[in-house]
């Protein structure tokens, strides 16, 4: 059996080619960075006009690559939620278009619930039950996932994401966009205890997030008691260092957070997906803590962390169950 998965939730435009294993035959993702980055952010409706270019091609060479053809499709699959509304449209509509034409049944995803289900496709074999851990740039929440099909939140941010966050550090130290990978590098060249950042909830038993307040001490930081002028930062050893202390403030909430839903849930096995999870740093840690703990820990290469449309193989889970979608799925933003 072959599925055919559509992603466009944001601002990657991706195709993939999976089989009932599952098993990724083909997995194609073209970038938007370059459209964005002169406006030191996503700009919804230039995503949504690139996905309307890019989808078709996007979809075509993933079958190319695949080697299979576009009649040997048995099943499509979309993410429909969440994301921009205007993005997940270009997906929704194609996908719905594709199924009618071909006469096979269609599949919504869950954006989200595909990162955590990126780690299965990695690891080969079942990790459920499990914590499951989504952290990119537009969610940072905790689920109790007792299967595949399964999840429950056990806490989010509050405030920003912790993708958000990066991105609106990057900007403040004039790193550039995406905000993730820049601020990772700046980093690297830097102490990570130079300055004491705030770590939210750190030892509280509630496993919610909040990093606006990490952001807001990092601006204070660069512009002293006179909030009023613009933040600007040199390079050198300082830019450096504040990239550091805070991506070690991060860092220690996201992991102590994963420690505590471990120790909570009863639960040996940690998975975590999304954009952030790319980060050096952030799977180090993780690794450590997971030791600490005695679990098993899932985190997909970085390929299968950014947004994708193979991590929509979750349909594989629901066409065993026969959880068709029905003709009029729309999109759901939020």
């Amino acid at each position: 059996m072959l599925f055919l998965a559509i992603e466009t939730s944001c601002d990657e435009t991706a195709a993939a080619v999976f089989t009932d294993e599952p098993a990724i035959l083909a997995n194609v993702v073209a970038s938007q960075t370059d459209l964005h980055a002169r406006f030191g952010g996503v700009v919804p409706e230039v995503a949504a006009r690139a996905h309307l270019q890019k989808l078709l091609p996007v979809i075509d060479e993933t079958l190319k690559q695949a080697n299979v053809r576009l009649d040997e499709i048995g099943c499509i699959a979309v993410h429909y939620t969440p994301g921009l509304v205007g993005a997940l449209l270009v997906g929704v509509s194609a996908a719905k278009m594709l199924s009618v034409t071909l006469g096979v049944p269609l599949i919504g995803v869950n954006h989200i619930e595909s990162h955590i289900y990126a780690c299965r496709l990695a690891a080969g074999r079942d990790i459920f039950p499990c914590v499951g851990l989504v952290v990119s740039g537009g969610h940072t929440t905790l689920f109790h996932c007792p299967t595949p099909l399964r999840f429950e939140r056990l806490g989010a941010t509050l405030d920003d994401a912790a993708g958000e966050a990066f991105d609106k550090v990057a900007a403040l130290l004039g790193l550039g966009f995406p905000g993730g990978p820049a601020v990772e590098r700046e980093a690297a060249l830097g102490n990570p205890t130079a300055f004491r950042f705030p770590r939210s909830f750190l030892r509280e038993e509630r496993l919610d997030f909040s990093f606006s307040g990490l952001k807001t001490a990092v601006l204070y930081t660069i512009t002293g008691p006179d909030h009023s002028k613009p933040a600007q930062v040199e390079p050198g050893q300082r830019r450096a260092d504040l990239a550091a202390s805070f991506q070690q403030a991060v860092v220690d909430v996201l992991v102590e957070k994963c420690r505590q839903a471990l120790q909570q849930t009863g639960l040996k096995r940690l998975a975590v997906g999304g954009g952030v999870a790319a980060n050096q740093a952030l799977r180090a840690a993780l690794t450590e803590m997971a030791k600490e703990e005695g679990a098993e820990l899932f985190i997909p290469p970085l390929s299968l962390c950014t947004d994708n449309a193979a991590m929509a193989a979750q349909a594989v889970e629901k066409w065993r169950h026969q959880m068709w979608a029905p003709l009029d799925l729309d999109a759901v933003p939020a």
